[in-house]
């Protein structure tokens, strides 16, 4: 038997790049899986239609994380579908760097309202429906340790992320709830693509500053999310596990 079947499981943001690695890993261990878009419906049923393809179950649903009655929407959406909520992956997120003279509150909002308010909001949604063994995986940055410059919001906003992620695992632990976060390092996906990190001396720098020699991929970062949605991690809560390599 796979390590999620029977479970339930939304993933935010999941309509490219790590999100969607998630939802298909997920999935391939038997995990019955909420592809939570904001804007890119094409990209999500895709991700639904190769889940499906594969023998999964999968469906797509839209909303932004940043507004409470749309975090409330996507996890009610996912309870209508498929009955319960085991597994919350808070995976959406946005970067924009800019140095210290460059901040705007518009650049400070935008982010702090993905990137932390809508891993609340949805978490709290969320809350009311996980039962005992249910597992909250809540995806950071490796920039909350590397400190890169003309990053002080978005670090900002991952270094949040790890606070609430041992807040909550305080929280819900009474309830057996368990909640951890992964801070990838950087990782091929459409975003680092344009932004432009792929191919670029930055990505270079950071392969040589990685012990095992290359930057992450997408199923890199799943396959680490997918074994914290399992019971094989049932005894780990509270947690900041790095997915960096080795880059530090």
């Amino acid at each position: 038997m796979s390590k999620l079947t029977g479970k339930v499981a939304l993933v935010t943001g999941a309509s490219k790049g790590i999100g969607a690695a998630i939802a298909r890993s997920l999935a391939a261990e038997g995990a019955s899986v909420v592809v939570n878009y904001a804007s890119s419906k094409a990209g999500a049923d895709a991700i639904v239609a190769g889940i499906a393809a594969a023998g999964g179950k999968a469906v797509a649903v839209k909303g932004d994380v940043s507004k409470a009655a749309d975090a409330q929407a996507i996890v009610e959406a996912a309870v209508k579908h498929f009955g319960k909520l085991d597994v919350l992956v808070n995976n959406s997120g946005v970067y924009e760097f800019a140095p210290l003279e460059a901040i705007t509150e518009e650049h400070f909002h935008k982010q702090f309202n993905v990137n932390v308010l809508g891993l609340l909001l949805v978490t709290q949604a969320a809350a009311r429906h996980l039962g005992e063994g249910a597992s909250i995986i809540n995806v950071g940055s490796l920039v909350s340790r590397l400190l890169p410059p003309a990053s002080a919001v978005y670090t900002a906003t991952k270094s949040a992320v790890n606070g609430i992620t041992g807040v909550l695992a305080q929280e819900l632990g009474p309830r057996k709830i368990r909640v951890n976060a992964v801070n990838p390092g950087i990782v091929e996906t459409e975003g680092t693509h344009t932004a432009g990190f792929i191919g670029s001396d930055f990505e270079a720098g950071a392969v040589t500053q990685t012990p095992l020699g290359r930057i992450g991929q997408p199923n890199d970062i799943a396959s680490i999310v997918t074994f914290l949605a399992s019971d094989d991690s049932y005894w780990l809560s509270g947690e900041q596990l790095y997915a960096s390599g080795g880059m530090r």
